[in-house]
């Protein structure tokens, strides 16, 4: 057995959509889509980090999405700049009320509430942003819940990066 006084274990470093690759690929029939924003990430980040605006302009499902008090963000992690953990209450366009665990820092974003894991992820590429996310249930029998979903997936995926382009613009504006 090696001593531990001056050891050290290798260690390696996984990018934000890695990061989420790994985590899609433990989750149940999980849905995921990436796409290349023409902006720089700052940009991109600015926007999606803003989960209190911008989540109900992106999920249609979603009427609100607020930390709970006393769990606001620090003001740098709502902008992307810093980051932070704190919980927050989504509440759905039907009224149901769902809390997450949110570990948000620049590039990357966990959600986690009982039921539901999303992530989103951001990094870097040719000039411009490569954007990815991943939806998926947590809860027993979530695959087969995650499978009724499948059908249309893809469409509501682009629909949901089609809004991100819209929502970078607008911003930009």
């Amino acid at each position: 057995m090696p001593e531990s006084s001056g050891t050290t274990w290798p260690t390696a470093e996984l990018g934000p959509l890695r990061r989420l690759r790994v985590i899609a690929s433990t989750a149940r029939n999980p849905v995921c889509a990436t796409r290349r924003f023409d902006v720089p990430p700052e940009r991109l980040w600015e926007v999606v980090s803003d989960l209190e605006r911008e989540l109900p302009q992106l999920l249609p499902g979603v009427r609100s999405f607020t930390p709970e008090a006393g769990e606001r963000p620090d003001d740098g992690a709502v902008g992307g700049a810093a980051g932070g953990r704190f919980r927050a209450v989504a509440v759905s366009r039907l009224g149901h009320r769902e809390t997450f665990e949110v570990l948000l820092a620049p590039g990357w974003c966990l959600m986690q509430s009982r039921v539901l894991l999303g992530a989103m992820a951001a990094e870097p590429e040719d000039g411009g942003t490569r954007f990815g996310y991943l939806s998926a249930f947590r809860l027993p029998g979530g695959g087969a819940l995650q499978a009724l979903r499948r059908p249309g997936a893809g469409a509501r995926s682009e629909a949901l990066l089609d809004r991100l382009g819209a929502r970078i613009a607008a911003r930009r504006a």
